[in-house]
């Protein structure tokens, strides 16, 4: 008797089966990687508002109202991937920083990080993952 070389059109349906059930396990948990990546990033940016803005306190006596002169001399970001970064609101005494991606549809319904003047980060739950 000849053996018979090739695959079967029903092993051919296996392997396809199992590359779908990998992929759709796999393009959440990517999803969900990248977006607390790009988290990330605009956490690191909001804290480097923070820190030039104690820097500019230290300089000058109170903190910038002026994000322009932030970005300028010590390097705050703009855009932090898919958040803009903003300050929110500024006096002589206290600031609060936000982190906003309304612009990305990625990253929408995450919603805003904020950082004030006394470091305390909100919403706490998008700050601790």
């Amino acid at each position: 008797m000849k053996s018979k070389k090739g695959i079967t059109l029903i092993e051919l349906l296996v392997v396809i089966v199992i590359v779908g059930v990998l992929a759709a396990i796999a393009v959440p948990l990517y999803t969900n990687y990248m977006q607390r990546a790009r988290r990330a990033d605009a956490k690191t940016a909001l804290e480097q508002l923070r820190a030039a803005q104690e820097m500019f306190r230290a300089e000058r006596g109170v903190y910038s109202t002026d994000i322009a002169q932030l970005r300028g001399t010590w390097g705050v970001p703009a855009v932090s991937g898919d958040y803009a970064i903003l300050l929110n609101s500024a006096t002589a005494t206290t600031f609060l920083g936000q982190a906003d991606p309304s612009g990305s549809p990625r990253q929408a319904s995450d919603g805003s990080l904020f950082i004030n003047q006394d470091g305390v980060k909100t919403p706490a739950d998008k700050w601790a993952k």
